[in-house]
């Protein structure tokens, strides 16, 4: 058994370290839906990749990432608010991903896996991207922890104390970016922004400080991948939700644990 799910357990493990930060940022400052807009990209990403004859992963992270861009530069303008350019380029994607399926007589692939994750699909070259992204990610976000922190307190007085605002959201935007690509082969493509919201949701119950809620949330993160997946074999379930149902049930219970503190 441990030998098929070893390469699914590192690789979620790596995903968790990275994800518990980067969740944490995207509770603090509202931004599930920016996590959705990437993960419905990430079927475009896929389809772009089986026709130029890519690695999923870089077909997803080209996408992705492009997007991330293409949101932050969008931003810039003042008629349309963010959360309506997010509808038009999380749907609008998605649509062009599923089309491009639709009508590609080449393309033959497992929807279902892509969708809600299969643990089995991990391999090693699929480790090393993971590994990757990880030791590029961790530094970086060693290096904008302060800065990303003063930004999400106050942006206009970050910009004044001289800190490179712009540069900091666009990396943080791309960081996103790159690990919904690598996460996608377990989690699935439709529940990637679970991961990143969930277990650092009920970090926040816990945590004094930000730096104990990105902690916690890396931590939870960890056990609801290893459980779920546990469970994704024993049960023969996909394994994206598994993982997922597994981190609302350590969610509610730190919510229970929370309220009664709260009110011990």
């Amino acid at each position: 058994m441990i030998e098929l799910l070893w390469p699914a357990l590192v690789a979620g493990t790596l995903i968790a370290l990275v994800a518990g930060p980067l969740g944490s940022f995207m509770v603090w400052r509202r931004m599930a839906y920016f996590g959705d807009t990437m993960a419905h990209s990430g079927l475009l990403g896929v389809t772009l990749a089986v026709i130029l004859n890519l690695h999923l992963t870089l077909g997803v992270a080209l996408v992705t990432t492009t997007l991330a861009l293409l949101l932050f530069t969008l931003q810039r303008q003042k008629r349309l608010p963010t959360d309506t350019l997010l509808g038009i380029l999380s749907h609008g994607s998605l649509a062009i991903g599923m089309l491009a399926l639709a009508f590609s007589d080449s393309i033959r692939m497992d929807l279902s896996g892509l969708l809600f994750g299969d643990l089995l699909a991990v391999n090693p070259t699929d480790l090393i991207w993971v590994g990757t992204i990880t030791l590029i990610a961790l530094p970086l976000m060693a290096w904008m922890w302060k800065p990303l922190l003063a930004i999400t307190v106050h942006e206009d007085l970050a910009k004044a104390e001289g800190i490179p605002t712009e540069r900091i959201r666009v990396l943080y935007l791309i960081l996103i970016a790159l690990v919904i690509a690598v996460a996608m082969k377990i989690v699935g493509i439709l529940l990637i922004t679970a991961l990143l919201i969930i277990p650092a949701a009920g970090a926040r119950w816990l945590a004094n400080t930000p730096e104990q809620m990105a902690l916690g949330a890396a931590a939870l993160g960890m056990l609801s991948i290893w459980l779920g997946l546990w469970f994704s074999w024993v049960a023969n379930a996909p394994s994206g939700p598994a993982i997922v149902v597994t981190a609302v049930v350590a969610f509610t219970l730190l919510l229970v644990a929370g309220l009664l503190k709260k009110e011990a």
